[in-house]
């Protein structure tokens, strides 16, 4: 390339120039507009649809129309890099918030809150991989063949949004043998649906349990969490320091995927079956980095070598906050309508029955081991393994705004056993799309650890024997 030609700010170089900006000015103008929407539009605001997902549609609307006509407004494969990108950096953000529980919570609860998710996920894998089974034997012969591991991206799509199923889409469809051609859109089309899912049967719920009056919303006359959080000992960098705080904490976030990224190389070097995993985790390598900088940072300050709080947790919930929504926007924008033609059918059974068995789950659960706040509990974990957490807790105020029960504290606490308990449905993605046999030992070792962790979350009914003599946890709201 011609480097003084290159440097040139004119539309004659749009594409090095101007072609990231303008996407990226498309995905913030078309989430203001879903916000807009949301909120001028009644039905989107009573159902509680997320503006990033109606500004994400909007603009994959727009750029349909735009390309009658022979414009590509969109470019899906940046949309998708941003997806991929955001994904991670949104998770290294939460992960270098210092965890506080605002109530006070049973140990056994967090645990328990760890053992649902690893459920749900399990369910979710085993269940979509027993669908896309059939329809794989079903059509094997025909023109048009169903992958068999197709699949399991309905937890990653529910579980864990369109950052995870893009990223895993791809993966399969690389991958000769998994028979597959989602090429990032079947994921993003099954996140996309798992966040109406969340939003109108979260809604459904509410109202359904208000009417029947076993439902009702709580007063906040408790003190709420605080908006602002600051750090513990009072001792933060203060505004008008030389470096602003917010690029404090930015700095923070790009050193952690700086260190995922580095320790990607390192798998990627190393063998084909380390490769073949390293990319796909960005979110979890991140994350893994971000608690390492947070592990350093206390030990730091525990020998006074750093003498500063230079973490927020407010700012790093803003930036999370912010990375997800473009991830949200741009996965949306990103879904190619011809790449999931054929792949309709797969699509609607797997999130119709994928919402079934997640709700009667859930909501088993919630009944069995959360007495006393099962319905907020129930919303904030069907939010969350349908959609996103915000979902969770934007269900969850709706009938506890003052945040009473102890349901956003055990989300918190529960973040470590639950990445635990849902670590082997990660690992064994490769494996199983490398091939039919191994996709169906995976089906079996998913069915047996959805086993092994509802006889934990039923033990009390199962043993009854064992447990006569122990109460049951009760949470009751303090007058």
């Amino acid at each position: 390339m011609n480097y003084a030609s290159s440097w040139d700010f004119t539309l004659a170089n749009y594409g090095p120039v101007w072609s990231f900006m303008v996407q990226i000015g498309l995905l913030l103008l078309c989430l203001v507009l879903g916000n807009t929407l949301r909120r001028t539009i009644p039905v989107f605001r009573k159902c509680l649809i997320p503006s990033a997902l109606l500004g994400g549609t909007l603009l994959l609307v727009i750029n349909i129309i735009a390309k009658r006509f022979g414009l590509q407004l969109v470019d899906n494969r940046l949309m998708q890099v941003i997806t991929y990108h955001c994904l991670a950096i949104g998770f290294a953000a939460m992960s270098l918030k210092t965890e506080k529980s605002a109530h006070k919570t049973q140990p056994v609860q967090v645990l328990e809150f760890g053992a649902l998710q690893g459920g749900t996920y399990m369910l979710q894998a085993f269940v979509g991989i027993g669908i896309t089974l059939l329809l794989f034997l079903f059509t094997r012969y025909g023109h048009q063949v169903i992958s068999y591991v197709s699949g399991l991206l309905l937890p990653l799509a529910f579980g864990q949004g369109p950052g995870n199923a893009l990223s895993w889409d791809i993966n399969f469809t690389n991958t000769p043998a998994a028979m597959f051609a989602g090429n990032g859109s079947f994921g993003l089309s099954l996140a996309s649906i798992g966040f109406v899912v969340a939003s109108v049967f979260g809604v459904l719920y509410i109202n359904i349990f208000k009417k029947k009056g076993t439902l009702s919303v709580r007063s906040v006359s408790a003190a709420p969490v605080p908006a602002v959080q600051t750090d513990e000992d009072g001792e933060e960098i203060p505004d008008n320091e030389s470096v602003d705080k917010f690029t404090m904490q930015m700095g923070f976030v790009a050193l952690a995927y700086a260190i995922s990224f580095g320790f990607m190389c390192l798998l990627g070097a190393l063998s084909n079956f380390t490769n073949s995993i390293a990319w796909g985790f960005n979110f979890l390598w991140a994350s893994l980095a971000a608690m390492a900088i947070k592990a350093g940072v206390k030990f730091l300050r525990k020998q006074n070598l750093m003498h500063r709080g230079y973490i927020n947790n407010y700012q790093m919930d803003r930036i999370s906050g912010l990375f997800f929504d473009l991830m949200i926007v741009a996965g949306v924008s990103a879904i190619e309508i011809n790449d999931i033609k054929n792949y309709i059918l797969p699509i609607i059974i797997l999130s119709l029955i994928g919402t079934v068995v997640t709700y009667v789950y859930i909501r088993m659960v919630s009944k069995e081991c959360f007495k006393g706040f099962e319905h907020e509990f129930f919303l904030m974990s069907f939010g969350t393994l349908t959609g996103t957490a915000s979902n969770g807790m934007i269900l969850t105020k709706e009938i506890d705004p003052g945040l009473r029960t102890p349901t956003s504290s055990l989300y918190v606490l529960s973040n470590f056993p639950a990445m635990v308990m849902i670590a082997p449905l990660l690992f064994l993605l490769s494996f199983a799309g490398s091939s039919l046999m191994h996709t169906v030992i995976a089906f079996v070792i998913f069915f047996l650890l959805w086993i092994a962790y509802t006889v934990f979350l039923f033990r009390r009914r199962i043993f009854k024997k064992r447990y006569a003599n122990q109460p049951v946890i009760v949470w009751k709201e303090e007058e």
